[in-house]
């Protein structure tokens, strides 16, 4: 992790924005301060965050649209910070895109310990297509994830989007295939705990990823379900 890595802070509440961006300038970030969508997009044009702070309940542009379209803008962690939010607003984050979240109020500590988890696994040297330790490839159905520089890969060599939590669920696949993966264990391993609902946060993960890597997401052969126990990777994908 660098130091002086950008944080955008996204909250209407200024007494909530400034405690975190504060807090973060304290341990050595910087930090630009958004008071809703229109805020974050503006500041977007000027410079490229390490990643954001997003505040899920705003009266203005919720923070589902927000994410939605930020992630269609630029593959950067995402944490939500959620007060009152359900938890199918909370999954339905999870789906569009963000890597984690956390019930606010949020002790300090954790937001902080949960940025630099996201931002180490952010990191990974560039390296050019096709230049990786062939051990370090492990192809998943009609992809390859380069487990040294954290990508997936078409066939054609291009980079794949690929959040932190999905790469992190990738890579625990790929070290114990044809394995079953409990929920539990699996969100361990990826180091996204849904306290409230985790079973549902872990299979929205897998169905994002699925849509990625399986011919047929309908009918998944490579990270097929097991039922009333977890998931299992089939390097070969379903025989028979």
């Amino acid at each position: 992790m660098n130091p002086g890595q950008l944080v955008f802070v996204v909250d209407d509440e200024a007494a909530a924005r400034d405690m975190v961006g504060d807090y973060l300038k304290m341990h050595g970030f910087r930090v630009t301060l958004c008071d809703g969508g229109a805020a974050l997009r503006r500041a977007l044009e000027e410079e490229r965050p390490a990643l954001v702070v997003l505040d899920l309940n705003m009266p203005e542009e919720d923070g589902l649209s927000v994410v939605r379209d930020l992630k269609q803008r630029l593959a950067v962690p995402v944490i939500m910070l959620t007060a009152t939010a359900s938890p199918d607003d909370r999954v339905t984050g999870l789906d569009l895109g963000a890597d984690d979240y956390l019930a606010k109020p949020c002790e300090l500590r954790e937001l902080l310990a949960r940025i630099r988890a996201l931002l180490r696994r952010a990191v990974a040297p560039p390296r050019p297509a096709g230049t990786g330790d062939a051990r370090d490839l492990v192809r998943f159905g009609t992809k390859m994830l380069d487990l040294g520089a954290h990508v997936l890969r078409d066939e054609t060599g291009a980079e794949m989007p690929l959040t932190s939590s999905e790469f992190n669920l990738l890579k625990a696949f790929a070290d114990n295939p044809r394995r079953v993966l409990s929920r539990d264990r699996l969100l361990d391993l990826a180091g996204a705990r849904d306290p409230e609902a985790y079973d549902r946060a872990v299979d929205v993960r897998i169905t994002r990823i699925r849509r990625k890597i399986e011919p047929d997401a309908e009918a998944p052969a490579y990270i097929r379900t097991v039922r009333g126990a977890g998931y299992m990777f089939m390097p070969e994908g379903e025989k028979g």
